[in-house]
């Protein structure tokens, strides 16, 4: 298992190794310690994924008549 600092990993590269996690688990083949040090860095993989998330909707605004707006997600997907 990788154990890369979480802090330094992109959103993409920290889902995937979510994925890959959750799979291992599923599978079943785990011992429990390697089961329980998986679930604990997929929850901390998990609120990173999740804080990214929330930050990069923050940064989705759009610049009307000078002031920052947030994105209306209805409009988007109607495009």
């Amino acid at each position: 298992m990788d154990q890369s600092p979480i802090a330094d990993m992109k959103f993409e590269d920290a889902l995937g190794e979510l994925e890959n996690i959750v799979s291992s688990m599923e599978g079943g083949k785990l011992e429990l310690e390697a089961s329980i040090a998986a679930y604990r860095r997929g929850m901390a993989l998990m609120k990173h994924c999740q804080a990214q998330l929330a930050n990069a909707e923050d940064q989705i605004r759009i610049l009307e008549n000078g002031e920052f707006k947030e994105v209306d997600r209805n409009t988007l997907e109607a495009q």
